[in-house]
Formats: structure tokens, C-alpha cells, sequence
């Protein structure tokens, strides 16, 4: 493996990364790259973000009583005009 990972390469290993499944070798040199680089960093924490407000909204969404959700597509879908 190379010496450094490029800023591509943090993209493309970032899932991994945040589920824990990426070599320990691999995992050391991406967060090397993150001490040097505050653009990777920066995506690393809006990906957490993201991460964070999915879950909450897949929360809300299973907490929703009875015909909730089924209204509020019906109520989008006539605003949409779709």
C-alpha cells in the first residue's frame, strides 16, 4: 500500500472507515491524511452528520402513529401537484 492515500481515495473509503471494516494499515493512513487535510476532515464530519439525521428521520418515520405517513405523501403529492 502506498505511503499516504490521496484525497480520492479518503472518498472512496470513507463507508468503510466509519463502519470499522478497513484494514488497520489502511485505517492509520486515513487518518494521517485527516491530520493534514482539514477539506477530508471536514467531509468525515458532514458524512457523520448525514449519518446521524438519517437515523433520526428512519426513527421519526417508524414512530409515526397509524395513517401519519400515508398522509403526509398524499399531502406532498397534491402540493407537488404530481
Amino acid at each position: 500500500m502506498a505511503e499516504h492515500l490521496p484525497c480520492q481515495a479518503i472518498v472512496e473509503l470513507i463507508t468503510d472507515y466509519l463502519e470499522d471494516a478497513l484494514p488497520r494499515d489502511t485505517a492509520s493512513l486515513f487518518e494521517e491524511h485527516l491530520n493534514f487535510c482539514d477539506g477530508c476532515e471536514t467531509y468525515l464530519d458532514e458524512m457523520r452528520a448525514t449519518i446521524a439525521a438519517v437515523g433520526r428521520l428512519e426513527t421519526a418515520e417508524e414512530e409515526m402513529p397509524g395513517d401519519t405517513r400515508e398522509n403526509l405523501v398524499l399531502a406532498f403529492r397534491d402540493w407537488l401537484g404530481s
